[in-house]
């Protein structure tokens, strides 16, 4: 049986964007990577690798510390065998997550005793979480940067250049203001961003240490958010992915009340922009105005993203999640029935302490009531510090593993149904990468599918007069389903 569950990732160095094959940005706001270089020389101030681990949000940060390294002089490369320093922006949300960062940090540390690096970075929510400890359990980590000391990685770099170890660390408190992400050098494919509308988090999910890494709430202001996604849709992005902690309470803390509404109403209007994509809603604030925005929205695509975690109302009461199954029901009913062709993403949690058979069987009754087209599930990480570390009746570990399996057994015969559904039909597919050593063939997801967590397209090149290019996007006709993913041929 297949099942999609986590599997520790190879460790991979982030492509420069000027690699082959990766997207490039222009002026506008995202800094072309050899912007600050000399094109005739193969070195900079100095070569750096990077390596970014953990969610979107994370990611941007990782571009906009790129952009701010890289309009300094230093030059990004896509191996560490040609790097003098690497930057490793870590994840500290669950077990697995920590064990990735470190094991990250580790292969960095093994390079620089053998001579390979100069120096090894370690910044993000590892960093923030575990700050002194982290230096003393490795201290031959040459700099430590928090989540909110990125403004500051050139200083940090410059003083490691300059042989001035004196701090060796940069933790700052969570800014008043939302910090710009305007400066950034695109790790992902030119034609898709992601677009962080709001930091921090307000909500006290009994599970979730992210509050302590990531801060209080705080949005951008709307002018700077489509100010910023403007200017990525002229630098040629043509999909932008919003994300943040808790996107439905977007606007609460600097205008008083939630704005998600206003602000894709004027998302909807940047005409450099073809697909808005929404991510990490929270089962609050879902009104019938916003749900009326996104159904008649020209760019909003019908794809919504919304983390619930449980369904049993005992266990949404010990997670603090301020919502019930009932209420959960009546949302996803509304969202499908108002908004045409809905796709819904949701994440859940099995083996949370006190889950009784029960609960989960009302889990399994909710998953299978609501047909999500994408799910995904995690197993109970206990993180320290966190109101659930302190629960009793823990869920053993077997269990927990046993209950995400059979719950994403049945994910998986709800999304393979849904996708055979398709067969026939045709869907704009965005087209991301060519197939390597497959001439013809390209790899692409259509409105229903979030990049790096959803399933792929694989299109075929039909006609050469009307050739198939990254950054496209096509008519195809859905030929097949794969599982999770589809083959397509493209159309005129």
């Amino acid at each position: 049986m297949q099942l999609p569950i986590y599997q520790k990732p190879e460790i991979n160095v982030v492509t420069p964007p000027n690699a082959p094959g990766a997207g490039t940005a222009d002026s506008g706001g995202q800094v072309d990577t050899m912007s600050a270089v000399d094109p005739n020389t193969s070195r900079a101030r100095g070569n750096y690798a990077v390596v970014s681990l953990g969610c979107p949000k994370n990611l941007v940060d990782t571009e906009q510390m790129l952009g701010r390294l890289d309009a300094d002089g230093y030059r990004m490369v896509d191996s560490v065998d040609g790097a003098d320093f690497v930057v490793v922006n870590t994840c500290a949300f669950i077990d697995s997550a920590r064990a990735e960062s470190m094991a990250a940090i580790d292969e960095m540390l093994t390079l620089k005793r053998e001579g390979k690096l100069r120096n090894v970075v370690v910044t993000g929510c590892l960093a923030e979480r575990q700050q002194g400890k982290l230096l003393e359990d490795r201290p031959e980590i040459d700099a430590l940067v928090g989540v909110f000391g990125r403004n500051d990685i050139v200083s940090v770099v410059d003083e490691l250049y300059s042989g001035l170890e004196e701090q060796r660390t940069v933790f700052k408190p969570a800014a008043v203001n939302p910090l710009s992400d305007a400066v950034r050098s695109a790790v992902t494919p030119r034609h898709f961003a992601y677009l962080k509308i709001s930091e921090g988090c307000d909500r006290l999910c009994t599970f979730c240490a992210i509050p302590k890494m990531r801060g209080k709430h705080f949005s951008k202001p709307i002018e700077q958010i489509i100010e910023e996604a403007d200017r990525l849709g002229r630098s040629g992005v043509r999909e932008l992915v919003v994300v943040a902690q808790d996107t439905t309470y977007y606007g609460m803390d600097r205008y008083g009340k939630p704005r998600l509404n206003d602000l894709l109403k004027q998302l909807d209007q940047v005409d450099s922009i073809d697909w808005v994509r929404l991510m990490y809603f929270y089962p609050m604030y879902i009104d019938d105005s916003l749900i009326d925005t996104i159904a008649n929205a020209r760019r909003i695509v019908p794809y919504i993203d919304m983390p619930l975690q449980h369904a049993s109302d005992s266990m949404l009461r010990r997670m603090s999640r301020k919502t019930t199954r009932k209420l959960q029901t009546e949302i996803v009913r509304k969202l499908r029935e108002r908004i045409d062709s809905l796709v819904m993403r949701t994440t859940m949690i099995t083996g949370f302490p006190g889950e009784t058979e029960d609960d989960f069987k009302e889990l399994m009754d909710f998953v299978d009531e609501s047909q999500f087209e994408n799910l995904g599930v995690f197993t109970y990480s206990v993180e320290e510090d966190t109101p659930a570390a302190r629960l009793p009746n823990r869920v053993d570990p077997d269990v927990a593993i046993r209950r995400r399996d059979e719950l994403m057994a049945l994910q998986q015969s709800i999304a393979f149904e849904w996708n055979g559904s398709r067969v026939g039909g045709v869907e704009e597919v965005l087209i991301d990468a060519a197939m390597p050593e497959q001439e013809g063939v390209f790899i692409g997801r259509t409105r229903s599918e979030a990049p790096d967590v959803d399933g792929l397209v694989y299109v075929s090149q039909v006609s050469e007069e009307s050739p198939v290019e990254v950054g496209q996007i096509r008519n195809c006709e859905i030929v097949a389903s794969q599982g999770y993913d589809l083959a397509a041929a493209a159309i005129d």
